[in-house]
């Protein structure tokens, strides 16, 4: 299967879903372990991939979602962001309600 087309199933198959350097219990750098703690902290479900583990995904990701850097967080097949935009969401109390709204489909 495509790389290109094996990106878009994660995607589509998971309502929350975050691309990430090592796992949620393990993450392996800064931004991602930010990142992670914050979508935990929201108390939803949600797939990951780690894309030091799968060096296709990590090449090719930047060109599908045309976003360069990790981690990246897709709700509901949207692309949310990175850390910096997830820690403000979940600062200002607005990644909450997303992520719960996409875990409840």
């Amino acid at each position: 299967m495509d790389i290109m087309e094996t990106i878009k199933n994660q995607i589509e198959q998971n309502p929350i879903l975050l691309y990430m350097k090592g796992s949620p219990n393990q993450p392996m750098c800064g931004f991602s372990a930010r990142t992670v703690q914050a979508v935990m902290e929201c108390g939803q479900k949600f797939a990951y991939v780690d894309i030091l583990s799968n060096p296709e995904i990590r090449a090719n990701l930047p060109i599908y979602a045309n976003w360069p850097t990790f981690p990246q967080l897709w709700v509901n097949g949207e692309l949310v962001g990175g850390c910096d935009i997830v820690t403000e969401m979940f600062a200002k109390g607005e990644l909450k309600p997303l992520l719960e709204s996409a875990g409840q489909q």
